[in-house]
């Protein structure tokens, strides 16, 4: 019976992989969005896309079964310093800082002291949305219903005077942007409102009375374990080591390392993926019933629920097949994302410390080699390629531009290469007549002259230049 058993169980034993293996496989299996049919597969190393990319470093976690798999740093957090990405480095999450804010929030809901449907009037006393904004509530702040403006936010240079919320709200100096004012009504579409989310970092400290990283430190990121992280705007002296500095495209530093964010709620979180991974594994447990360390299972449901449309939920975006919640994020120098399944407990976090978000595409779909997610995560446009006529290859060759973009096409070897700030990239033609970059999405052709990018039924064109 027992060598029955082991004859059994031998099949998913030699199938398995361990950490240190499924490591090798992601930093090696980069790739690009299409696949060339009758050319090999196009395989990248972490290390060559950082350098193609110029950007300085890139932090990875993995979870599997709800658990933190492994996490590691690759390149620099600080490149001109030579101080390395390690798990600890701290990156901006940028706009990942809603779920956490929103998980925030609902605790406040959780506990009785918001309603998910009452008129956030009942709670503002020092700001409140114009008079003809209609009925605003909790859940359309944070489902992006509420009708406001105001995207993002740029943040602020080290030594600037910072805002206060309620100036950052009235648009008034010395805060950088505009008002947040109603487009239109609450509750009719969801749009994008970095603006409504800093609104509820408002009502938290009205409704508490403290203030809004000292709150979020004790009743979110305390007890979800996310101890290296932190809201507090600037960055407290003994978090400063820790801290990545941003990068621009084309690899030159933010002045002053990284910008300041009292908009909080909307921006501020310094994070990585190991204490990320705390926060989604916490949520699928609590999504299962079995853990509530902040949100209990019913709250945990509600924020994971689509409120208006089949994505926009309370802090969290539903999608791959409504299979996974997902935010992504982007602050000056910095671009990272999530995903954690709803079933099955799997997830990832990528962060990198640059304006470049091209690399975080390639590790996903890296990650979704390596782990059977294809389905979910690479599923890739299938081209065959085609010899282009030598005669043809010179009509190609100059400089086009779109707004402020420059795109450079030179000929080599009897290739074709574009040259953008994202780097030098091979162009591949196709039996369609036209060509696929394996970095970019998209297709390229020249009509007239001009150089005509077009993607899903959307076209941009790059006029040539003299």
């Amino acid at each position: 019976m027992r060598s029955l058993i082991l004859l059994l169980l031998l099949p998913f034993a030699a199938g398995a992989q361990s950490p240190a293996e499924n490591i090798t496989k992601v930093e090696n299996n980069l790739t690009g969005w299409v696949s060339i049919e009758n050319e090999p597969p196009v395989r990248w190393n972490i290390e060559e896309r950082l350098k193609a990319h110029k950007v300085p470093g890139i932090t990875i976690g993995v979870i599997k079964d709800y658990k933190l798999e492994w996490a590691k740093g690759y390149g620099y957090a600080d490149k001109e310093s030579k101080v390395p990405v390690t798990p600890q480095t701290l990156f901006q999450a940028a706009s990942i800082s809603k779920s956490l804010n929103a998980v925030g929030i609902l605790k406040l809901v959780q506990d009785g002291k918001l309603s998910l449907n009452e008129d956030i009037n009942t709670y503002l006393k020092t700001w409140h949305p114009s008079a003809d904004s209609g009925k605003i509530t909790i859940a359309n702040l944070l489902s992006h219903t509420a009708g406001l403006s105001v995207h993002g936010f740029p943040g602020y240079e080290p030594g600037d005077t910072l805002p206060t919320v309620e100036q950052i709200l009235r648009g008034e100096r010395p805060a950088n942007t505009r008002e947040v004012k109603p487009l239109f009504a609450p509750g009719v579409k969801m749009q994008y409102s970095g603006g409504g989310t800093t609104v509820t970092q408002l009502i938290e400290t009205t409704v508490t009375g403290i203030p809004y990283d000292q709150y979020m430190q004790k009743e979110v990121l305390g007890p979800l374990g996310m101890t290296g992280s932190f809201y507090t705007q600037p960055a407290p002296a003994n978090k400063i080591p820790l801290l990545a500095t941003g990068y621009r495209v084309d690899g030159t530093p933010i002045k002053g390392k990284y910008h300041i964010y009292p908009e909080m709620a909307a921006a501020g979180l310094w994070t990585n993926p190991t204490d990320l991974s705390k926060y989604i594994v916490e949520t699928q447990l609590a999504l299962q019933g079995k853990s509530s360390k902040v949100l209990n299972q019913a709250m945990t449901k509600t924020r994971l629920t689509p409120y208006l449309n089949k994505n926009a939920a309370l802090g969290v975006f539903i999608v791959n097949g409504q299979r996974y919640f997902n935010h992504n994020g982007g602050n000056e120098g910095f671009r990272c994302v999530y995903y954690g399944s709803l079933e099955n407990g799997n997830g990832f976090v990528v962060m990198v410390n640059s304006d470049n978000f091209n690399i975080i595409d390639e590790v996903t779909r890296s990650i979704a080699i390596t782990y059977g997610w294809e389905k979910d995560f690479y599923r890739p446009d299938t081209v065959t390629s085609a010899a282009l006529p030598a005669d043809a290859l010179q009509q190609y060759v100059g400089k086009f531009k779109f707004r402020n973009v420059m795109v450079t096409i030179e000929a080599k070897d009897g290739r074709l290469y574009a040259i953008t700030n994202n780097g030098t990239m091979r162009m591949h033609y196709t039996t369609k007549g036209d060509f696929v970059l394996l970095e970019e999405r998209g297709r390229l052709k020249l009509v007239n002259g001009d150089l005509v990018a077009s993607d899903g039924g959307e076209s941009i064109v790059f006029t040539r230049q003299p």
